[in-house]
């Protein structure tokens, strides 16, 4: 069992014993900053607060289920400090995962093979193929069992559907034009994420969270969709004046 001080203060080796790291994890993070610094009696002995127990034991969970590197750890535990850092942080590692819980569910159940698939939508073998290399399509599994879950059949038919309405490799279009709006929708997503989770964490509890960015779904797709039609006619105008 581990012993602590008469002022609940424990020693590196007490603190790794009950984190359940070794000692010399406990020293990579105070060098990185992930742990602020310990209360020194002199030179060789060091004393550390006992809350630096969860903080080490939630930093090696981000680490190994997370796969976060240490430099955004501490970014985040650095954010949130005043508002008690690594609660917020498993209050936003609680809503993520319930989150993807309900985006995920039911998935498995309505997805097509690629039998179907190109049974469904004429798509050609090669054009799936070349869209899960730029991992637009990621199907899971592979050859026969491979399965295209809801996202990845409406990516199919909307492709389908542009090749049908004169889309075509004879004109230049190729499925690779995916990747002009994979690359900008990444970086919206990201932002997106970055400030839901931020306005959501700690304003609502999890389940109530969750079920409000489900709600916003569709929503927040009529409006891009929208946004998208609005700067398109807004762009060729432009062009047309530049043009004189």
């Amino acid at each position: 069992m581990t012993e602590v001080a008469g002022n609940g203060l424990l020693r590196m080796r007490e603190l790794a014993e009950a984190a359940g790291v070794s000692a010399g994890t406990i020293k990579h993070y105070l060098r990185e900053g992930l742990l602020p610094e310990p209360v020194k009696t002199s030179r060789n002995m060091a004393w550390y607060p006992p809350e630096f127990v969860e903080r080490v034991r939630l930093i090696k969970q981000l680490q190994e289920e997370r796969f976060l590197p240490l430099k955004v750890i501490r970014d985040v535990l650095e954010q949130g400090e005043a508002e008690d850092g690594p609660a917020r942080l498993r209050a936003l590692i609680e809503l993520e995962d319930r989150v993807l819980e309900r985006a995920l569910s039911g998935q498995d159940s309505t997805a097509l093979n690629a039998r179907e698939v190109r049974e469904r939508y004429g798509l050609p073998e090669e054009a799936l193929e070349r869209l899960e290399k730029l991992e637009v399509l990621t199907p899971r599994g592979r050859g026969g069992s491979k399965r295209y879950g809801p996202a990845d059949v409406q990516i199919i038919e909307a492709v389908s559907r542009m090749r049908a309405s004169g889309y075509s490799e004879a004109l230049g279009f190729t499925v690779y034009d995916t990747l002009i709006y994979k690359r900008h929708l990444e970086r919206l997503v990201r932002e997106e994420v970055a400030v839901m989770m931020e306005r959501l964490v700690g304003e609502l509890d999890t389940e109530a969270a969750a079920e409000l960015v489900e709600r916003a779904v569709e929503p927040m797709r009529d409006l891009v969709a929208a946004l998208r039609a609005k700067l398109l006619v807004a762009e060729v105008q432009a062009r047309r004046a530049a043009q004189g």
